[in-house]
Parts: C-alpha cells; structure tokens; sequence
C-alpha cells in the first residue's frame, strides 16, 4: 500500500497543508507557486495507483482536488472577468496562462473524436463549461468550425461571463449557447447531441461522477459519443480518475494518457445502441486491437506511446 513514506506522497501532503492554510484560494503570489508546486510535482509519469493509497491520504486527496477545483475555478473567473474588458475577447486568450495547454488538449480530443466518429457533429454539449469556456471556444474557433456548442453549467454568474466573451464575436454569437442548470435536471434535450463533453470536475469525487455518467447513458441518443477527461498516476492527486467500468451503457473506444504539460487523460465512448441485448448491457466492452492506433496522436509530439495501451489491463 502506498503511504506517506512514499516521497511524492510526502511533497504532495506537505503542499496540501500549505494550500489548505491559504486565507483564499483566489489568484495571488502565494496561491500561484503553491499550486505551480503542486502541478510540477505530480506532473512526470508516475507508476502510483491511487487507488491504493491508505484512508488518510484517500482523505487527503479527494480534499485536494476539492481545493485545486475551487481555485481552478476563481482563476477561469479572474481572466475572463479580464478577457471581457476587451472588444473582441477570443483575440486576447493567450492573456490566460494555461491557453497552450488547452489548444494541445483540444487538438487532441479533435484528433481522437475524429478517429472514431466519420461524420463532424453538427451540435455539442459540453458540461461544466465555466466562466472560462476555452474548450468549446478553441474547438468552434479551429476544429469544429460549423458545429453548435451548448455549454451547461450550474452557475449562473459562471455563464454571465461566458457569454460576455463570445457575445461581440459574429460567428461564435451564433453557434455558442450557454445553459444555467444542473444537468442531472436535463434529460430529453441530451438526445440532440451528437458528443458530449464531460469536464473533468463534474463530479469531484468517485460516486458523484458515476452519477453524473449513468444519467448521461440514460438520456444521451444511442450511438452519442461521450467524451470525458481523468487523470493517470499523481496526476490523480489534482482530478478525478474515470475508470472503464465506471462506464456503463458505454463502449470504451479509447483512453489516452498525456505525457506532456497536458495534465487529462482523454476517454472516448459511445452509447450503446438501443437494442434488447445492449439495454442489458452494463459494463463496458474490451477494446479491439484496432483502437490502439496512435498515429493520430503525433501532432503533439509528447506522448509516451505505451500509455494508451494500458487500457486492456484495465479492461481485463
């Protein structure tokens, strides 16, 4: 069992204890380096399995993920409170420190969408957009340039701000929508979505996002594509990790783990169709050889290429 002798462990703990003693997790010197800290130390490939940690760095971890949540969040609002001062405030992103980190993590889910879907959606949903909806934004502005973004999010200052920033732009004004609900209260309008995104902190903890999961397998139309971000190794310690079997009434197509500065894994699936046989269905399918293709993949030019494969161990 890994335990606070392990050193990673240790650095992470000692960081959490710095990080929960902050007067506020809003941007600031402090707030920066302690959290930079954090990224770097659980950024390098790791062979940890957090999984197997004991109760009392369980407990740490989920707490940790709460607060890296939180101050993920007050950072989004930050700049886009900025970003919305501007004219024109897609021209500006690159103000946000973690702009590239999205424009890499978007090419790659464009890439592994692509792979596995032959038609382009004509209208996405993505849940738990933010203040700062840099995904949908980088995907309608670069990949997805004719497709429809519906971006849900329980917040409604969250999506005031949003809004702000595409409202002046001609074309995302016109295919960016912002909804303010909890998306366990929507079910028939998720049958109009060719793809749904899952942000990677709907559901800060294990049983919350196999909730958030299982109502998206029970509305989303049959043969939907469900794409979600996890987490691999320490980087465990900043997200919450989707694993294969939490995947029900989906078919994993693929998961790949970044090994770059691009901290989420990236899982694909699609909903079963609705046949007698797949209603029944309830856990996930194993993965045929041909999903470990990872020519698509090279744009990056970072990717550790045994790290996708490792999903059949999780499937077996």
């Amino acid at each position: 069992m890994v335990c606070e002798k392990d050193p990673l462990v240790q650095k992470v703990c000692e960081l959490y204890e710095q990080i929960s003693g902050l007067e506020s997790l809003k941007p600031s010197r402090d707030v920066n380096m302690l959290f930079t800290q954090l990224v770097v130390t659980c950024m390098p490939p790791s062979p940890i399995d957090v999984t197997k940690l004991c109760k009392r760095i369980q407990e740490i971890r989920s707490k940790l993920i709460r607060l890296c949540g939180e101050a993920e969040g007050l950072l989004e609002s930050h700049f886009s409170t900025i970003l919305g001062s501007y004219e024109n405030p897609p021209h500006h992103l690159n103000i946000f420190p973690y702009y590239s980190n999205y424009l890499k993590l978007s090419l790659l889910e464009f890439n592994i969408l692509t792979k596995h879907c032959s038609n382009l959606p004509s209208k996405v949903a993505f849940v738990g957009s933010g203040p700062l909806p840099l995904t949908s934004i980088v995907l309608a502005s670069f990949h997805l340039t004719t497709t429809s973004f519906h971006n849900y999010d329980i917040d409604p200052s969250a999506n005031s701000k949003a809004l702000q920033l595409v409202s002046s732009n001609p074309d995302l004004s016109e295919r960016m929508f912002f909804h303010t609900t909890d998306i366990m209260d929507v079910t028939n309008a998720l049958k109009d979505y060719d793809v749904v995104f899952l942000a990677a902190l709907v559901g800060m903890d294990k049983d919350e996002k196999v909730r958030v999961i299982d109502h998206l397998a029970k509305y989303m139309a049959p043969g939907a594509v469900l794409m979600l971000r996890s987490a691999h190794g320490a980087r465990a310690f900043l997200y919450p990790v989707v694993d294969p079997c939490d995947l029900r009434g989906f078919e994993v197509l693929s998961i790949f783990h970044p090994t770059d500065e691009v901290i989420n894994s990236v899982v694909i699936a699609r909903k079963f169709p609705m046949t007698k046989h797949s209603a029944d269905q309830q856990q996930p399918t194993k993965l045929p050889n041909k999903f470990f293709d990872i020519e698509m993949f090279n744009p990056l030019n970072h990717v550790n290429l045994m790290e996708e494969l490792d999903i059949q161990e999780q499937l077996s």
